[in-house]
């Protein structure tokens, strides 16, 4: 089968293509512009990819055109589809039919943090030898792929709560159906497809409706929002993990500082976990990833052994670069309680002089201003916080910010990458947060420090 996909520079649509070029298909794109890591992954695979919707990408017509959910009526190549009724479906509901349908389904959801439990929860599947298969929004380094169909019946997949395309208005994870659903936390995001906090539950309540009675809910016991959609109706199994009383882990933070979590079983059974990542945030990501792994087997010790091995997918609280002894993060974080978890991570766990907060204003949510009252708290705890402001942005930062004194906004990224490199000094760090491309921000932040060494 030929299978053509609009949109396919997305990690998803990626995704999309590797695994149906695993499955035998010859497969072809489009995208406006794509950039590596995706670029060079579909280059490796073969996958022919054409820059721009025109149509003559249906000269060779395919049996099947995949649809991304970034495409909308009006575009050339969606009113090809429509017009010549050229077969179509959703990314999600191709991956359902074809990949989903007769798999043990892992499915990682939540506001935050999904890309980097995907990827520890393959890893840990890996590491006890399950081979697993999986698409992931990013590319795990233990990898080097965002997707693959694996040597088993175990497949595990980033959840994702926005639409799934312009004809499917549901979130994308209603086409899953997994067998196990683990959800990390859950926030007001997604202004523009999302009214409010409760049409978010909503949508998680509808994918709750599709579990089968013997599936199994992972979450924080400590988390009223998922208490809450829980109370809506919960026909599945339920695992809880947390500080206060827990089903599968009660967990214990104290350790942290030297990278070490502690995990009590309800049997008594105390396992000391190693956490290669940074942060607190970071160590409930690791429960809850081996929340998963313990309800498939109850040989943990080993896998947990090979957890320092882990290598999460770039731009998640990223070490890029150390110039003049300045450590450099490049980071995904967008919304005010994901900023605050990573500038405090580096605050509170690595020893640094001052922290340096390069935000970008980039998010559909925060450019609509839904999150503008958060923002200055979420940046307190940088010794200096520099902005992004996009052109377009329609509410006043400088008011938000007000109560901050150590800021600087700026609508040219130069001004931005000169400040930093006059400013930071040696042990200091800096972290460029964003869920964009940040003007490529990070590498040119560190080769203006590299040039004020050299002067």
């Amino acid at each position: 089968m030929h299978i053509h996909i609009l949109g396919v520079g997305g990690t998803f649509m990626a995704g999309i293509a590797t695994l149906a070029k695993a499955k035998g298909h010859k497969v072809t794109g489009s995208d406006n512009k794509i950039y590596p890591p995706m670029s060079d992954i579909l280059d490796e695979l073969g996958i022919k990819v054409a820059e721009g919707y025109d149509v003559s990408v249906f000269d060779d017509r395919p049996d099947l055109v995949v649809i991304g959910n970034a495409l909308s009526r009006g575009n050339l190549a969606v009113e090809y589809v429509l017009s010549n009724r050229i077969p179509y479906i959703s990314g999600p509901e191709w991956l359902k039919n074809n990949i989903l349908q007769d798999r043990f389904v892992i499915a990682v959801a939540g506001t935050h943090g999904k890309t980097t439990v995907s990827s520890l929860v393959a890893w840990l599947f890996e590491s006890a030898g399950l081979k697993p298969g999986f698409l992931i929004g990013g590319v795990p380094e233990n990898f080097d792929v965002c997707a693959r169909l694996g040597q088993s019946d175990y497949f595990i997949i980033e959840a994702d709560e926005y639409d799934t395309a312009f004809f499917d208005k549901r979130s994308k994870f209603i086409h899953y159906q997994p067998n196990i659903l683990i959800i990390n936390n859950l926030e007001y995001d997604h202004a523009d497809i999302f009214d409010s906090l409760q049409d978010i539950i909503r949508q998680f309540h509808h994918l709750i409706r599709t579990m089968s009675a013997d599936s199994v809910i992972v979450f924080p016991s400590d988390y009223t929002e998922i208490e809450q959609l829980i109370k809506l109706g919960c026909w599945s199994k339920t695992e809880t993990f947390g500080s206060k009383q827990s089903d599968t882990w009660m967990v214990n933070f104290e350790e942290l500082s030297e990278k070490k979590i502690t995990l009590t079983t309800r049997d008594g059974t105390v396992f000391k976990v190693p956490t290669p990542l940074l942060g607190l945030h970071n160590a409930w990501n690791v429960a809850a990833a081996l929340g998963a792994l313990a309800l498939v087997t109850k040989d943990l010790q080993h896998t947990i052994n090979q957890l320092p091995l882990f290598a999460n997918a770039s731009r998640r609280l990223q070490l890029i670069g150390t110039p003049r002894a300045i450590r450099v993060y490049d980071d995904f974080a967008h919304h005010p309680s994901a900023i605050a978890s990573s500038l405090t991570a580096i605050k509170k766990y690595v020893n640094t002089k001052k922290l340096i907060a390069v935000l970008e204003l980039r998010s559909n949510t925060m450019v609509m201003g839904v999150h503008k009252s958060a923002l200055a708290a979420a940046l307190e705890s940088a010794d200096l916080i520099l902005v992004l402001k996009p052109t377009d942005l329609k509410w006043d930062l400088a008011d938000a910010l007000k109560t901050l004194s150590n800021v600087v906004i700026a609508e040219e990224s130069e001004v931005i990458v000169q400040k930093v490199a006059d400013i930071a000094e040696k042990g200091d760090s800096v972290i460029i947060m964003s869920n964009g491309a940040s003007e490529n921000l990070p590498t040119r932040i560190i080769q203006q420090i590299e040039v004020i060494e050299t002067i």
